[in-house]
Formats: structure tokens, C-alpha cells, sequence
């Protein structure tokens, strides 16, 4: 290596005597160690005697093949390309404490690194070991951590540029750094920050800054003081950065406040905004929607349940762009959404806007290539004073709903004070009918079925009544929705059973031929345990096989045919038949009717009210019965013309206030015998 001479004078005694130093010679007499380091190789290119000491080498050959890579770790491996990226741009210079490796054993040297052009361009370092450093184990371990460290550390002069960055810092922060300002993506949170710094002398924020990497989120604190070389103020900033955990922490935020099929606010979220909206008196005046979906377990039940998500989170997004942005919309749960209103709205004002909303939902609906068409039903209820509560206004736009359901679904209800009184009395009615089902207190009353052909009674429908200790009997209008409502009407179901099944047990040792029809729920009929209480109820001593006839709505065929054809064939084959109960009502696929297992098609009362004028209808369903051979029951019959149409045409069975009223077991075994009257009271 030749020092090239920088004079730029005429050759003199003195400029060929300079020529004539050979530079390699001059630095093996240094007792300064230095040498000339292959950053992209990792492997020392040229090191001095001083050198080949500090690295206890025994030669430069020895020294030259080491790998130091092998034992570097990627924090000094990144530290030393930065400085390759500084040597470049600039003639930097850097006084370090460092810690090398000769051998295995550590030694801490204070170095100067410069950068150092090699002969085929590349940029190495050229590094000058100043002097050894006293080894305090403190000392060089805080070095050591201080290199090796994530955390970014900067000290910055008060007027703006950096005075110091550790390597961390210098990885993540964009050169040039012009100031401390710089560095942020909220120039408010700075001037927050240099704000407190100048107050109280330190401050605390998660803030973004600007990075290589973009902006990302660290936690940051920053503090005033001085710089140990010039005493000037400065100030000095830790950053960590905190980016997946705040990404994780919003995004469990979101979570925590959002039903994840629709991507609407849920339940905890919606009380928590309307409990702000309290707190701070702008509730008063505002309104809440209570809306859900008509029949909707008919789309999952019919479609499947893939089919019942896309139609929720469309009716979420059409709800969304139906409303204003300010307005708040939730989904409770189901198939039950919430819209909150905020501020004073006129009723003719809300109303227009529920309309276009409901507009909205009922645009058919497409899933795959299937249209599903669906309708609403809405509660609404209004924040009256300030004194109302969300839990009182969420109550009452539910009872809305209810009474929009009631008054036949698809339309909108206003929450009234006689609606308070009536859903006060329908909850007391649960509460009683909770008492009632664990005491059974419930019996059956039963109808005739008149066999036209011959005259005669050949059987009867057992109908559930409440035998009330204080209200005497109440009829099933009053009590059966809200079992279903409920879930009571599972175990009122399973007492219906019980009751009928023991009466015809009775009967059959009393010698009476009858058959008995016993009502069935969709629930109870999907409840697993359903065939086992057949089962039981079946094994009892003198069961009438083949005489208890289950009546199922049209609803319990929809879904997987082969599985509910299976278990109708179960229930025959325990000694049941089936009968399907306001036929034509609902939902039915003639193409599988003819592979379940039927006996019994009972035609709804709708039908025989509009006789003859629904005769139609009625004639395709007793040719149907006809040909499946299930026999066909007129349910309703209560004029003499009614009947002659039926007789007419070949109806086979017919029940009704014509015949008898439903009748409590002594009046219908008096029926029997002729002792009662054949009219209704």
C-alpha cells in the first residue's frame, strides 16, 4: 500500500525524498493497530503488526482466511452495512466502542472506522484502534447492549438535528434526518410533546413516526437534557415499536365491538354508545328501530343456513346505506338489528325513513342463483326524557315488534302505553306458564272426527288447555306462542303426549275403536331425544298401536328429505302415524309427499271458510290424498253447506263446530254415547 503524494508543486529533492517513504513500512512500525475490513465479505483485507496483535494472528495469511462472519450476529452484520451505506454517500468518520472476537475471546477497542475505496471499487472500512478501553464489565456490557438493542435511541439538539443515533435507530429512521419534528406523522402529537417536555421535563405517548419501513406506531418517551459534549439542551427519545401489538389490540377492540358475520356494532357496543349518549343528555329525542327478519328459520330451513348468512349480511349492508352516517346500526344476535336515530326526528320523518329501509331489505335477494325474497317487522320507541334508560327504550321497541309480528308481520309499530300494559301481562303469563309446565297443569279437550260415509265417530283431536288455578281454563290463543317463544312449548309438547296417550290407552280397555290425533312441533319433532319418548310412551302395557296419530305442519318436511323420511318410517314402524296438519298452507315438495310415510291429510279451515269459492284447492288435495292413500280430514267445517260440498266430493272425515265443539273427556264420551248436543254454544 503507497501513500500517493498530494502536493501540487514542481518535483523537488523534498517531493522524491516523500515519494520514496514506503507506506507499508511506515505503518508496521505503528504500535496503533489498523487494518482494512471486506464488509461484503466479511474478511480482513490488510492489517498492520499492531493489527495482527489485537487479533492475535500469527500471520496476515492466518488472519486474511478467517471468516468473521461465522460468528457475527445479524445486529453488527446490519450495523456494518449501514456504515458501508455512510461511507458512500459521504467521508463520514465514526469513534465507536467495539467489542471484536480474536479467537474467540472478547476485547474492546475504541475504533475510528473511515471508508476505504478497494482497488475494484467496492467500499470497505478502514479501521484505526485509538486505544484500549479500561474493562469495566458495566461498561462494556451497556456497550454491548446498546449496539445490539431494538429500542431506538436519539438524542437531538434542541435547535433540531440529531446529535446521536444508535444502530437501531439508524436502521429505522429515513436519512437525512433533518429534526425532531420530522421524525412524526401527527405534527400535534410533537407539539404535544415538546409542550409537556418544556413543562414537566419528560413525557409518555404511542405515537406514529415515519420509518423505512412507512409509518408505524412506537411507543415513545421522551425526555430534556444536556449533551455531554457541548452542555447545550437537548433532548433525548427511547422508541419502541409497538405496531403488531396495537394492530392486535385494535383489532381485538374490533372484534369486541363488532358481530363479525355482518360487520355491524353488537349488543355491548350499542349499550355502551347509547350509555355515553345518556351521560352526556343528547339521548333525549332519539329513536331505536327494533326490526328482525320475518321467517327467517324458513330461509335456513329451506335454503340452508349458508343462504340465511348471505341474506343477513345483506339486509346489515342495505340497512347501513339506507341510514345517515351519524346513525348507529347493531345486530343483536339472530336475525334481530337495531338502528339507533340520534337527535329530534318527527314521527312522519321516521316513518318515510323506515319505509325506505324496508324498501330496501325487501329487494329479492340472491344467493348463488337461488332469489330469496324477505320482509321486516318493526318495533320503534323513543328516548322521551332524560330520564329514560336504554335498557327501558330497547324493552319497549321490542314489544313493538312483537305487536308489529301479532298484527301479521311486514309492517311497523309504534311503541304506545297500552302496549306497556299488554306486554306487562304477557310476561306474567310466562312467568305462570313456567309454574304450569313443572306442575302440569294442563289438560286435553277433544274434538270429533266425523267419518261422512258412515256416520259415526272414529275418532278425535286432542287439543292442550291450561287449567289455571286462578283464571280457570284459558284457551291455547293465549298461551301456545309463548311456549313457542319460549322453549316451553317442548315440555308442554311432551305433556300433551303423556295426557293423550294415556286417555286412548283407556279407551282401548274401555272396547272404544278410536283414533286420536296428537299435535307436534317442529321444535319437539327436531328434538333429539323425541324418538326415545315415542319409544318409551309405545311400551306401555295395552298401547293402542296404530291408533295414535302425530300431526306435523308442513314445515317439519322442509330440509334433508332422506333424513326426515327416515324418521317418520321410524316413528310408523314404533306404532304412530303420521297426519299433516293445515295442509296447504305452507310449504310443500309434491315430488317427495308421495316417499313419506303419510296417512292422514288435514285440509286447513281457511279453505273450508271460503267454500265454494276455494273448491278448487280443495278437490286437487282430496285427489291427492287419493293417491298417496292417506285419508283426508276437513278441519273447520261449521255450516251445513260446507258439509255438503265435502259430502259432495268425497271428502272421507270432517271436524268442526258443526259437529261438536272440543270437549273435556266426560262430555266427549257423553258425544259418544248421544247424551250431548251436537252444536256449538
Amino acid at each position: 500500500m503507497k501513500i500517493m503524494s498530494i502536493m501540487q508543486q514542481e518535483p523537488t529533492l523534498a517531493a522524491r525524498s516523500v515519494s520514496d517513504v514506503n507506506a507499508d513500512a511506515v505503518l508496521d512500525r505503528l504500535d496503533v493497530a489498523v487494518w482494512v475490513f471486506d464488509i461484503d465479505y466479511s474478511r480482513i483485507v490488510y492489517a498492520n503488526p499492531a493489527a495482527l496483535s489485537l487479533w492475535k494472528a500469527n500471520s496476515p495469511d492466518q488472519l486474511y482466511t478467517r471468516d468473521l462472519a461465522s460468528d457475527m450476529t445479524p445486529t453488527v452484520a446490519k450495523r456494518l452495512k449501514q456504515y458501508q451505506n455512510d461511507f458512500s454517500q459521504s467521508d463520514a468518520s465514526f469513534t465507536e466502542l467495539w467489542t471484536i472476537y480474536p479467537n474467540g475471546k472478547p476485547q474492546s477497542v475504541m475504533v475510528v472506522y473511515r471508508g476505504y475505496r478497494l482497488s475494484d471499487g467496492r467500499m470497505a472500512m478502514q479501521c484505526e484502534a485509538i486505544g484500549d478501553v479500561e474493562n469495566q464489565p458495566e461498561n462494556l456490557r451497556s456497550a454491548e447492549a446498546l449496539l445490539h438493542t431494538d429500542v431506538m435511541i436519539t438524542m437531538f439538539s434542541m435547535e433540531g438535528p440529531p446529535l446521536y443515533l444508535n444502530p437501531a435507530a439508524r436502521n429505522s429512521f429515513l436519512a437525512p434526518i433533518e429534526s425532531f419534528s420530522s421524525l412524526f406523522d401527527d405534527p400535534t402529537d410533537f407539539e404535544r410533546v415538546i409542550s409537556l417536555v418544556e413543562e414537566v421535563g419528560e413525557h409518555r405517548l404511542v405515537t406514529r413516526l415515519q420509518t423505512v419501513h412507512g409509518n408505524r406506531w412506537f411507543d415513545l418517551s421522551v425526555k430534556s437534557c444536556s449533551d455531554a459534549v457541548t452542555g447545550q439542551p437537548a433532548i433525548l427519545f427511547t422508541a419502541i415499536d409497538v405496531s403488531e401489538l396495537k394492530e392486535a389490540r385494535d383489532t381485538a377492540r374490533h372484534l369486541a365491538n363488532r358481530d363479525q358475520l355482518t360487520n355491524l356494532h353488537n349488543r355491548s357496543y350499542l349499550q355502551a354508545y347509547l350509555a355515553r349518549l345518556e351521560e352526556s343528555g343528547a339521548a333525549k329525542g332519539s329513536s331505536v328501530i327494533f326490526f328482525d327478519v320475518d321467517r327467517f328459520k324458513l330461509v335456513n330451513d329451506r335454503y340452508g343456513h349458508e343462504a340465511g348468512d348471505t341474506v343477513l349480511k345483506q339486509i346489515a349492508m342495505r340497512t347501513r346505506a339506507s341510514l345517515r352516517t351519524q346513525d348507529l346500526v347493531a345486530r343483536l344476535g339472530g336475525d334481530e338489528f337495531v338502528a339507533v336515530i340520534e337527535g329530534q326526528t318527527s314521527k312522519a320523518a321516521l316513518e318515510r325513513r323506515i319505509e325506505r329501509l324496508r324498501n330496501a331489505i325487501a329487494a329479492p335477494i340472491m344467493h348463488d342463483k337461488t332469489r330469496i325474497d324477505t320482509t321486516i317487522s318493526v318495533g320503534v320507541a323513543g328516548y322521551t326524557d332524560d330520564a329514560t334508560r336504554f335498557s327501558d327504550v330497547l324493552r319497549e321497541a321490542d314489544i313493538a315488534l312483537y305487536a308489529s309480528k301479532q298484527a301479521g308481520r311486514n309492517c311497523i309499530t309504534f311503541f304506545n302505553t297500552e302496549m306497556g300494559a299488554a306486554a306487562l301481562e304477557r310476561d306474567q303469563t310466562e312467568v305462570a306458564l313456567k309454574k304450569a309446565v313443572m306442575e302440569k297443569e294442563f289438560v286435553l279437550h277433544y274434538q270429533p272426527r266425523l267419518d261422512i260415509k258412515t256416520g259415526k265417530i272414529v275418532g278425535a283431536e286432542g287439543l292442550a288447555r291450561w287449567l289455571h288455578p286462578e283464571r280457570g281454563l284459558v284457551m291455547p290463543a293465549a298461551f301456545i306462542s309463548i311456549c313457542e317463544e319460549t322453549g316451553l312449548i317442548d315440555e308442554l309438547g311432551r305433556i300433551v303426549l303423556e295426557i293423550g296417550c294415556a286417555q286412548a290407552i283407556e279407551w282401548r280397555r274401555a272396547g272404544l275403536d278410536l283414533d286420536l290425533s296428537l299435535n307436534v312441533s317442529p321444535r319437539q319433532f327436531s328434538d333429539p331425544g323425541f324418538l326415545n319418548l315415542l319409544k318409551e310412551l309405545a311400551s306401555q302395557p295395552d298401547f293402542p298401536h296404530g291408533h295414535i296419530e302425530l300431526e306435523i305442519t308442513e314445515t317439519v318436511l322442509i330440509g334433508d328429505h332422506e333424513l326426515i323420511a327416515e324418521k317418520l318410517r321410524v316413528i310408523t314402524e314404533i306404532g304412530y302415524r303420521i297426519a299433516i296438519d293445515d295442509f296447504g298452507t305452507g310449504y310443500s315438495n309434491l315430488s317427495y309427499i308421495s316417499r313419506f310415510p303419510l296417512t292422514c291429510l288435514k285440509i286447513d279451515r281457511s279453505f273450508v271458510d271460503q267454500l265454494p269459492e276455494s273448491g278448487p284447492i280443495v278437490q286437487l288435495i282430496l285427489t291427492l290424498g287419493q293417491q298417496i292413500g292417506a285419508r283426508v280430514v276437513s278441519e273447520g267445517v261449521e255450516t251445513q253447506e260446507q258439509l255438503d260440498w265435502l259430502i259432495e266430493h268425497e271428502c272421507e272425515e270432517v271436524q268442526g263446530y258443526l259437529i261438536t265443539r272440543p270437549l273435556d273427556v266426560e262430555g266427549f264420551e257423553a258425544f259418544l254415547d248421544g247424551t250431548a248436543p251436537t252444536a256449538a254454544p
